[in-house]
């Protein structure tokens, strides 16, 4: 089996990166690919790499904002659906998306309903979470209520849905997991936890890869 891991940063995987490479069994290898920060880069990046080489299961795994109050700082989730959230037009006080003003059809391949969501099943014991992708992080309280309030997300990420419409449009079996680093909130860093999103996301991260390898030698 030929797995891929793919992130923003080397940072967000660095604790799993040595045990990573060390997977070269006969039934399994797992490359790894940093693609840089952003939903551009992350679609070149990920597009590239699965036109050079074929993958049974494409993992992407990164940090992400919370939306949700009942998510805890350092919670590892599993992302079933994504969206371009700030791919759309202003008007005014008001924001609309591509697909609500007829620029896209919502329920064009691979969006359903304008959602981007993952078809695959995964017997894996994390809270289960739907995402938003935008290319500037939200820090200011017009803009966060904004999204919040009109996508109604669990957690934002710069690169998820670039992620998604790539391996919904290769084919490609995928997840993303992401460790939840802050609240999507005025920006205070202060009080913000990116080691232990790091340290749990790195742990979750091999924890499925075991899983793997076991079903694999079974």
């Amino acid at each position: 089996m030929k797995i891929l891991v793919v992130s923003a940063t080397e940072k967000e995987i660095f604790p799993a990166l040595n045990k990573i490479k060390s997977f070269k069994e006969d039934y399994l290898a797992v490359d790894v690919l940093v693609t840089g920060i952003g939903a551009v880069f992350t679609t070149y990046s990920l597009s590239r790499k699965l036109s050079e080489k074929e993958y049974d299961l494409v993992i992407n795994a990164g940090i992400a904002g919370s939306f949700n109050p009942e998510l805890k700082i350092g919670d590892t989730v599993y992302v079933e659906s994504d969206q371009f959230a700030d791919l759309g037009i202003e008007h005014k006080n008001e924001f609309y998306t591509v697909f609500e003003k007829g620029f896209s059809p919502e329920n064009k391949f691979p969006f359903k309903n304008a959602l981007l969501e993952n078809p695959y099943e995964f017997d894996f014991d994390l809270k289960k979470v739907s995402a938003i992708t935008v290319n500037t992080t939200h820090g200011c309280k017009k803009s966060i209520d904004l999204f919040k309030n009109k996508f109604k997300a669990d957690i934002e990420t710069m690169e998820g849905a670039g992620f998604f419409y790539v391996c919904l449009n290769e084919g490609v079996k995928f997840l993303q997991i992401r460790s939840i680093s802050n609240y999507v909130e005025e920006r205070n860093e202060a009080k913000w936890n990116i080691p232990i999103a790091i340290k749990n996301l790195n742990q979750q991260l091999l924890e499925i890869i075991d899983v793997i390898i076991q079903e694999e030698k079974n």
